[in-house]
């Protein structure tokens, strides 16, 4: 008896062989299938868009190595001779958005006048950067100066007003502080920014939450440094994720690595920056 027990488990019975078997093809054909879909669906400058949004956000529980492999088998089996540039194009996109932020502005990214604000904004800090800075305003407010947004916002960079009022300064020198004057709402930004991190990195350093200091500095500009602070790193809402997420998707433009198309579907929910004050509400990726 003990003989026949033993090699029932020392060996693999046929039908288990057989189960095995059908199990790879079903999984190979599973992904073909997927693979088939996504080709017909999206475009490779499309998919671009798709995984730079997803792969800064793994953090978050996504699942990257599927997209990843996906996106180099729709775009590299077409043969174009434009396609290596492509993947170049996506590889060091997706790189930059899971980095600090930190790498240099290409001001040809931001309109003119901005240029200089957003440089002098992102030198602030050791940790925000002027990529980091011209992302957001793209994202809040879509670079419109004069944008009158809820709850008293106004402005390139639509701080709260009371947030303006604590970091606002008339940094061009114009006689007054105002939000609606760029030089003034931008350098606030970056102040407001910069503190942000510091009361991140003390959270960090307490023990008191986790994460880096860059997400927990744009989830707390996002729903306030508080909301950090209880969740113990990153919330799991839609606003504070969703906000992270689309920050980070603009780093590779504003390097001026990859030009993420406006319209491109996102795993996350996340509606392209509008003329809006606030950011767009986001699906939860978890979710998706």
């Amino acid at each position: 008896m003990s003989t026949n027990t033993g090699s029932e488990e020392g060996a693999s019975p046929p039908e288990a062989d057989q189960e095995g078997q059908q199990g790879g093809a079903k999984t190979a054909r599973n992904a073909a299938i997927a693979v088939g879909s996504i080709s017909f669906l999206f475009s490779p400058v499309v998919l671009v868009g798709v995984a730079i949004s997803t792969i800064i956000i793994c953090g978050l529980g996504i699942l990257l190595a599927p997209l990843i492999l996906l996106y180099l088998l729709v775009t590299g089996g077409g043969g174009s001779s434009d396609m290596p540039p492509s993947l170049s194009e996506a590889s060091s996109a997706l790189s930059i958005a899971q980095g600090d932020g930190l790498g240099d502005l290409d001001t040809s990214t931001v309109p003119e006048d901005l240029a200089e604000p957003i440089q002098n904004a992102g030198e602030l800090c050791d940790v925000i950067g002027p990529v980091v800075i011209a992302s957001q305003i793209q994202q809040e407010s879509g670079f419109d100066e004069e944008l009158l947004g809820p709850d008293g916002k106004k402005g390139v960079s639509q701080l709260p007003p009371d947030v303006f009022d604590e970091y606002g300064k008339d940094d061009d020198d114009n006689g007054e502080t105002s939000a609606l004057d760029a030089e003034d709402s931008i350098m606030a930004q970056g102040r407001y920014m910069c503190d942000l991190a510091d009361q991140a990195q003390e959270l960090i350093d307490s023990g008191e939450a986790e994460g880096s200091v860059l997400d927990l500095a744009l989830a707390g500009y996002a729903v306030g440094i508080d909301a950090v602070h209880a969740a113990g790193g990153l919330p799991a809402t839609n606003e504070a994720q969703g906000y992270v997420a689309s920050i980070r998707a603009q780093f590779a433009k504003y390097e001026g690595i990859a030009d993420i198309p406006s319209d491109s579907p996102t795993p996350t929910g996340i509606e392209p920056p509008l003329p809006t004050a606030v950011p767009s509400e986001s699906l939860d990726p978890a979710t998706t």
